[in-house]
C-alpha cells in the first residue's frame, strides 16, 4: 500500500471510519452539501489526496498501450464523431442527441484513469445490496437496517488510489468516499471502485434519478435480487431489457440464497436465467461472453468468495470502460440504423434511364424537336431561295413586298384605310416553357434517386430538387426565347453543300436559254433574223422545262442537309437545356446523395463493431 496507510491520524486509513461514525451522521449523508468543522475538512482533503493519486506514483504512471479492442473502439467513436457531424444539418438534434451523448461520456471516460474500473451495486429495496457491498469491502460502510430506504445516495469504495476523476464524474461527494479493509482479499480487487446505489424502486424521485445517472457513467453493474422480488416488473423492463446489450459488463447476483431450502435456490437461479434470455441478455455460460450469474448469501458469506474472485479477475483485465462503451455505441447504431438504412438498397444514384428521361422532358418543355424541325424548314427555304427560278424569287418578293408581314402591320393598314376597327396584336405568351412539364421532371427525376432511402435523407433529396427546380422553367424559357429563336429563325445563313454553286450555275444557264430563245424569237418576228421558228422555241421550252427540273433536284439533294442541320439545332437546344437541369438540378440531388454515401460508410463503420468483444472470464 502507499504511505498513506501509515498515517494513524486519518480517519479511514484502516476502512473502519463507517463503524465509528455515529447512525445519526450516517443517516445524513443523503445531504448535498459537505458537513461543516474543521475535522470533516481535514478528512475530506486527505480523502480526495489519497483517491486523486497521491500515492506510490503520485498518478502519473505511463498510460498502457491501447488494446485491439481500444483501437477497434477508438475507430468506431471516430467514425460516430463524424457520422454525427455530416448528419447534423440533415437530421434533428433530437435524433443525434443519444450519439452525441454516447461521444461525450466516451471522452469523458476516456480521459480518466484506465488503471481503474467503477463497478456499481444496484438491486432493488430490500434485495441486500448494502449488505453485499459491506461484505465485499469488508468492512460497515453502507448503512443495512429494515428502514426503507436506506442508501440514500451513491456510496463509493475504492481499493487503490488515482480514482478521484471518476468519482467526480459521479458526483459523489468526498464525505461519501471509503477505503475498504486492508486484507489479503482486498489486494485481488486493487483497481476496482465499487459504487453502492439508491434503492432502483424507491418512492423518492431523488434515489431513482442518482440510479439513473449513475448507471449510465459506471464500467459494470453488479444487479442483486432477492428470491422474492427476482422478476419485478421495474427490474427487467426499465433497466435489465434496455441494457441487454451491456452483457458483458453485468453481473446478476441472486442474493439471501441461505433463505431457499434444498434445491429452490438452483430452481429460482435457472428461472431468472429464463428472464434474463426473456430480456435478450446473453449469459455467459460455456465459456461464452455473457453476464455473469450466481447465487450468493451476503449475510452468511456463501458464494461472495466466488462474486469477489469474478470480480477481481473483472478489474485486472482493465476492459470494462472499452466494453461498456462499445456496448453504447452498439445501442446509438441500433437506434440510428432506420436513419441510415434502408433494406435492399445497395448504393443511390441517378440511373442512366432516368438521366436520360430527365433531359428529354427538359428538351420537350423547351420545344428542341419543334425548333428543329423550324431549322430544318429554314435550311430548306434558304435552298429554294437559292437554287429557284429566277422568275419564282421574284414572284416570291414582289408577294413579300405587296403583304404585311405581321397581324400587326394589316392592323395598321386597316386602320389607315379606315376599313374596320383595328385588329389587336397576338397576346404574348407569358411562359414558353410549360411549367408542369417541368415540375414533372423534377419530381419524376426525385423520385427514383430516393428510392430505397431511409425516409430523412429522402426528405432531403426531394428538398434539395424542389430548391434546385425553383427558377429552372425561367431559365428554360430564356433558352427558347433566345437559343430556340436563333435556331428556328437563323440571323446567319446556314452553311451550303459544295454543289449548291453548280446547282446555281445550271439554274443559270437555264435562264440564259430562256432569255436567248426569247430575244432569238423577237427578232425573228421583227425581221431582223431569218424566220427559224423551232430552234428558238426549243431553247425556250429547255429554259422553261430544265429550271424547275434544276430546282426539284435540288430540293430532292437538300433533304438530307436540310434534316442533319435541324437535327444538329435540336440537339444543341437539348443540350442547353439539359445542362441546365444538370446544373441545377442533378449535380444537388447528386451531391446529396454522395453525403448519404459517405454517412453511411462512417455508420458501416460504427456498426461493424458490433459483434462481441473477446472478453471471456475463466
Amino acid at each position: 500500500m502507499t504511505a498513506l496507510t501509515d498515517r494513524t491520524d486519518d480517519r479511514w486509513d484502516d476502512g473502519l471510519i463507517a463503524r465509528s461514525r455515529p447512525k445519526a451522521v450516517e443517516a445524513a449523508e443523503g445531504a448535498e452539501g459537505d458537513g461543516e468543522g474543521n475535522e470533516g475538512d481535514e478528512g475530506d482533503e486527505a480523502l480526495v489526496r489519497a483517491v486523486s493519486g497521491a500515492g506510490s506514483d503520485g498518478g502519473k504512471a505511463a498510460a498502457p498501450p491501447l488494446s485491439r479492442e481500444a483501437r477497434a473502439l477508438r475507430a468506431r467513436l471516430d467514425a460516430l464523431r463524424q457520422l454525427v457531424g455530416l448528419s447534423r444539418t440533415r437530421l434533428d438534434g433530437k435524433t443525434l442527441a443519444e450519439a452525441g451523448r454516447v461521444l461525450d461520456e466516451a471522452a469523458a471516460r476516456r480521459g480518466l484513469s484506465p488503471q481503474h474500473t467503477v463497478v456499481a451495486i444496484a438491486g432493488a429495496t430490500g434485495s441486500g445490496k448494502s449488505t453485499l457491498f459491506n461484505s465485499l469491502a469488508g468492512v460497515q460502510i453502507s448503512e443495512t437496517g429494515l428502514r426503507r430506504p436506506t442508501t440514500a445516495a451513491p456510496i463509493a469504495c475504492s481499493w487503490s488510489d488515482g480514482a478521484a476523476g471518476l468519482l467526480d464524474r459521479l458526483e459523489i461527494p468526498g464525505r461519501l468516499r471509503r477505503r475498504p479493509r486492508e486484507t489479503s482479499e482486498a489486494e485481488a480487487l486493487r483497481g476496482m471502485v465499487l459504487v453502492d446505489l439508491p434503492d432502483l424502486d424507491s418512492a423518492v424521485g431523488a434515489h431513482r434519478d442518482h440510479v439513473d445517472r449513475v448507471l449510465a457513467l459506471v464500467d459494470a453493474v453488479v444487479w442483486v435480487v432477492d428470491p422474492e422480488k427476482y422478476a419485478d416488473a421495474v427490474l427487467h423492463e426499465r433497466y435489465l431489457r434496455p441494457l441487454a446489450g451491456h452483457a458483458e459488463v453485468t453481473f446478476v447476483v441472486l442474493n439471501q440464497v441461505d433463505r431457499l431450502p434444498g434445491e429452490s435456490a438452483d430452481l429460482v437461479l435457472d428461472d431468472l436465467r429464463r428472464l434474463l434470455d426473456e430480456d435478450g441478455i446473453a449469459l455467459g455460460e460455456h465459456g461464452e461472453p455473457g453476464a455473469t450469474v450466481l447465487g450468493l448469501s451476503a449475510l452468511t458469506g456463501e458464494g461472495v468468495g466466488e462474486l469477489r474472485e469474478l470480480l477481481g479477475q473483472f478489474t485486472q483485465e482493465k476492459g470494462a470502460a472499452t466494453r461498456r462503451i462499445s456496448a453504447d455505441v452498439d445501442r446509438a447504431a441500433v437506434r440510428l440504423r432506420p436513419l441510415y438504412v434502408a433494406a435492399g438498397h445497395s448504393g443511390p444514384e441517378i440511373g442512366e434511364a432516368a438521366r436520360a428521361e430527365f433531359e428529354d422532358r427538359l428538351a420537350e418543355a423547351v420545344g428542341a424537336y419543334a425548333a428543329g424541325l423550324a431549322a430544318e424548314r429554314a435550311w430548306r427555304r434558304n435552298a429554294g431561295k437559292a437554287c429557284g427560278t429566277p422568275w419564282l424569287r421574284l414572284w416570291r418578293w414582289y408577294e413579300s413586298r405587296r403583304a404585311p408581314r405581321t397581324l400587326s402591320g394589316l392592323a395598321a393598314l386597316a386602320a389607315i384605310g379606315g376599313r374596320g376597327t383595328p385588329v389587336p396584336e397576338a397576346p404574348v405568351e407569358e411562359e414558353v416553357t410549360a411549367r408542369q412539364k417541368v415540375e414533372q421532371a423534377v419530381r419524376a427525376v426525385a423520385d427514383e434517386a430516393v428510392t430505397g432511402l431511409p425516409e430523412p435523407w429522402a426528405q432531403a433529396v426531394r428538398e434539395t430538387a424542389v430548391r434546385g427546380a425553383e427558377r429552372l422553367p425561367e431559365a428554360l424559357d430564356e433558352l427558347a426565347v433566345t437559343l430556340g429563336a436563333a435556331v428556328a429563325v437563323p440571323t446567319v445563313k446556314p452553311p451550303r453543300p459544295a454543289w449548291w454553286p453548280a446547282a446555281v450555275l445550271g439554274q443559270a444557264a437555264m435562264t440564259l436559254l430562256q432569255i436567248f430563245g426569247g430575244m432569238w424569237l423577237v427578232g425573228q418576228i421583227i425581221g431582223v433574223l431569218e424566220p427559224q421558228l423551232m430552234p428558238p422555241v426549243l431553247l425556250m421550252v429547255a429554259g422553261i422545262v430544265g429550271g424547275p427540273l434544276v430546282e426539284w433536284a435540288c430540293s430532292i439533294a437538300a433533304r438530307g442537309p436540310a434534316r442533319r442541320y435541324g437535327q444538329d439545332a435540336e440537339q444543341k437546344l437539348r443540350q442547353a437545356a439539359a445542362g441546365c437541369g444538370r446544373a441545377r438540378v442533378l449535380e444537388p440531388v447528386a451531391a446529396e446523395l454522395l453525403r448519404y454515401r459517405e454517412v453511411r460508410e462512417q455508420y458501416a463503420a460504427v456498426a461493424a463493431g458490433g459483434t462481441r468483444l473477446s472478453t471471456t472470464r475463466h
